[in-house]
C-alpha cells in the first residue's frame, strides 16, 4: 500500500513548549511511528525571518533548539526526514511561480493572515514577506507532494489557500502534477493548552510557558505560580475546577483519570489546597518531562549529529523539491534550455 505523505513543521523563534508537545509533536511521534506515512518535518527558518529579519541571531540559534526538541520528544531521523527550510532553494522558485496565480485581494481575504497581522501589531508595514507566506507555505506543501497536513483548526484557511492554488496551476497548465492536500486535525481536547497565567494560549511571547529543555527546578518554580481559583483562598473553602489551569493541566497530563476526578471532587467539597494539587501536578509533569529532559541533554553532547540530522534530511528534501519544480517547469513551458 502506498504511503501518505505528510509535511508539518514549526517557526524557529524559540525553544519548543509542553503546548507544542500536546498540540503537535506527541502526534507526529505517533504518525511516524505508525508506519503509514512518509513524514516530512520543516523547521521554517524562513518563515520565521518574515517578522524578524533584523534578528536572524535569533533564528539561527532557535534552529538548533527546535532540532533538538525533536530529538528528544522521539522524531526519529530514520522515520522522518527533518529538513531547514532555507536550504531548499525550489520552495523560493515555486513561490515565484504560485504568486502569480494569488491576487492581493485574495491574499487580504485570509482570516488567518489577517488575525496574525493584527496580534503583530504591523498596521500599514506588513512585510511583504510575511504578507505573501500563505503561498510560500503552498510551495513547502506541494513540493513534496504532501497529502496530509496535521493542522489546528485556526490553519484551515492556509491550508484552503494552498488547494486553490493547487487547482488554479493544474488548470492553468493543463496538468495533474500538484496534490490537494487534506487536513489532519487533532483530537477534539487535544489543541492548545492555556499559560500557566490562564490565558488561552500558551506562547513565548507572553511569557507563561513551560519549556520542554525547563530544567526540574524551573518547572517546579512555574507549577506553583499557575493560576488556580482566584476565590479558593483558606484550604477549607470550596474550589471551582472550571477555568482552572491546575485541573486542566491534569485533565491532559494525567493518565490516572480516577485519581483526578478523585481529587476535583475533593476541590470543590472544600478541605485540598493549592500548594498539594500543585504539588501532584508537578509530580505528573515530571513523568512526562524527565526522559524528554535527559534525551536532549545526551543530544546537545553531541551536536555534531544533530547538525549531521538536519545536513542528510535537507539533502534528502532537496531532490525530492527539485523534481516537483522540474515537473512545474515543464508544464509551465520554462525548461527553455533542456
Amino acid at each position: 500500500m502506498t504511503k501518505k505523505v505528510i509535511l508539518t513543521g514549526d517557526r524557529p523563534t524559540g525553544k519548543l513548549h509542553i503546548g507544542h508537545y500536546v498540540g503537535s509533536l506527541k502526534n507526529r511521534v505517533e504518525l511516524q511511528n505508525s508506519g503509514d506515512y512518509d513524514t516530512f518535518i520543516m523547521i521554517a527558518d524562513q518563515q520565521a525571518l518574515t517578522d524578524n529579519a533584523r534578528d536572524p541571531e535569533k533564528i539561527r540559534n532557535s534552529l538548533t533548539q527546535v532540532a533538538l526538541d525533536y530529538l528528544a520528544v522521539g522524531i526519529d531521523p530514520q522515520k522522518s526526514t527533518i529538513l531547514v527550510q532555507s536550504q531548499i532553494p525550489a520552495l523560493s522558485e515555486l513561490t515565484m511561480h504560485y504568486l502569480n496565480l494569488v491576487s492581493v485581494a485574495r491574499l487580504n481575504r485570509n482570516p488567518t493572515v489577517k488575525s496574525e497581522i493584527a496580534q503583530k501589531g504591523f498596521g500599514e508595514s506588513v512585510p511583504a514577506g510575511f504578507f505573501i507566506y500563505p503561498v510560500s507555505q503552498a510551495a513547502d506543501i506541494t513540493a513534496f507532494k504532501a497529502d496530509t497536513v496535521p493542522v489546528g483548526d485556526d490553519q484551515e484557511p492556509m491550508l484552503e489557500q494552498t488547494r486553490e492554488i493547487v487547482r488554479s496551476f493544474n488548470r492553468t497548465y493543463n496538468q495533474d502534477i500538484l496534490v490537494e492536500p487534506e487536513g489532519y486535525f487533532p483530537t477534539k481536547g487535544q489543541g492548545r493548552i492555556p499559560g500557566l497565567d490562564g490565558n488561552a494560549k500558551m506562547s513565548k511571547s507572553l511569557n507563561n510557558a513551560i519549556y520542554l529543555s525547563d530544567d526540574a527546578d524551573t518547572v517546579s518554580k512555574k507549577v506553583m505560580s499557575m493560576y488556580t481559583d482566584p476565590l479558593h483562598i483558606q484550604v477549607s473553602d470550596p474550589g471551582h475546577i472550571e477555568g482552572n489551569t491546575v485541573f486542566t493541566y491534569l485533565d491532559i497530563f494525567d493518565t490516572d483519570k480516577a485519581k483526578v476526578a478523585e481529587l476535583k471532587d475533593q476541590y470543590q467539597a472544600g478541605g485540598l489546597g493549592d500548594v498539594k494539587i500543585k504539588r501532584y501536578l508537578n509530580e505528573v509533569l515530571e513523568g512526562v518531562l524527565s526522559p524528554i529532559r535527559e534525551r536532549r541533554a545526551q543530544y546537545e553532547q553531541n551536536m555534531d549529529y544533530v547538525y549531521q540530522v538536519l545536513r542528510e534530511g535537507s539533502e534528502k528534501a532537496n531532490i525530492i523539491a527539485n523534481q516537483t519544480l522540474e515537473e512545474v517547469q515543464d508544464a509551465m513551458g520554462i525548461d527553455y534550455f533542456k
